[in-house]
């Protein structure tokens, strides 16, 4: 997939994107609103100039994989789909509510679009491996990325799938970290620190790549050197800002999960929001 880039164009969408987002998890009542406006600009580049889907033919045996390890994130996804044409937009102002095909964690059985079902963290990028290493085997040419979080990089079995990759080789795997510093207790360095985190994966046998999270050109270049990149696996340390865009809770742990109670609550994160959008529902 290859859009045209206008920056101005793009500008406008994400922050739309970002209004929307928070539209949804304030509508569900909670949500985790950090980790998902993090992603903005990483996941629209991806499905606006990255990858090749068909949203005619979700399931299209050729296309590119997207696992969202973060899945608790699953509402930028669900954006990205929903505008990209998998879905109508219709269905974003239902997230988590009772009988939805959104709910708050990415959900491959109702989600057209959605390649696999997330939200254990941890567990993202095991998957990912095996489909690309299911794709090498059956000789096809599509490409695996897979999002995993800082503060989800605590988890041990992230590493067991480092290894896996590495040992194999699998260089039609793209791995990005949304390192926005962040989880759901504090600082990521306050309570287990990830650095020298590209040491770490390089010593598990990957290409390793850093990028400002936020900056189109350095998203996209950065993607794309890493698809070229030959005989390993490759890993991209986005550096993120969380809950970027909402102003009471940008950079602030407080931001992961956020709670909404009443009106008053759901107007005060909606006018936070540096830039105000229409919603397309």
């Amino acid at each position: 997939m290859t859009e045209q880039f206008d920056r101005e164009q793009f500008d406008r969408m994400a922050a739309e994107w970002r209004y929307i987002i928070t539209d949804m998890i304030c509508r569900a009542g909670s949500g985790h609103l950090g980790g998902a406006l993090s992603l903005v600009e990483i996941v629209m580049t991806l499905y606006y100039r990255v990858m090749r889907t068909d949203p005619k033919n979700p399931r299209w045996e050729d296309r590119d994989r997207l696992v969202l390890s973060k899945g608790h994130a699953a509402p930028v996804l669900y954006v990205a789909l929903a505008y990209r044409g998998f879905f109508p937009t219709s269905w974003l102002k239902t997230l988590n509510a009772d009988g939805t095909k959104l709910p708050s964690h990415a959900d491959a059985r109702f989600v057209p679009g959605v390649d696999m079902t997330t939200g254990s963290l941890g567990q993202g990028l095991s998957c990912a491996c095996g489909a690309a290493y299911a794709a090498r085997l059956d000789g096809k040419k599509h490409r695996v990325f897979c999002i995993i979080g800082d503060g989800e990089s605590n988890e041990g079995q992230n590493w067991e799938a480092a290894m896996f990759a590495g040992h194999h080789k699998l260089d039609n795997l793209i791995a990005i970290t949304d390192y926005n510093k962040l989880q759901i207790d504090d600082f990521t360095d306050r309570l287990l620190t990830l650095e020298p985190l590209a040491d770490k994966w390089r010593a598990f046998g990957w290409e390793v790549f850093e990028m400002d999270g936020h900056d189109w050109d350095a998203i996209y270049n950065t993607i794309n050197a890493a698809i070229a990149a030959r005989g390993k696996p490759k890993m991209i340390i986005a550096h993120t800002i969380k809950a970027k865009g909402c102003c009471i809770v940008e950079n602030k742990p407080e931001s992961h999960n956020i709670k909404v109670p009443d009106r008053a609550a759901y107007e005060k994160y909606m006018n936070a929001l540096t830039i105000k959008a229409t919603l397309p529902y």
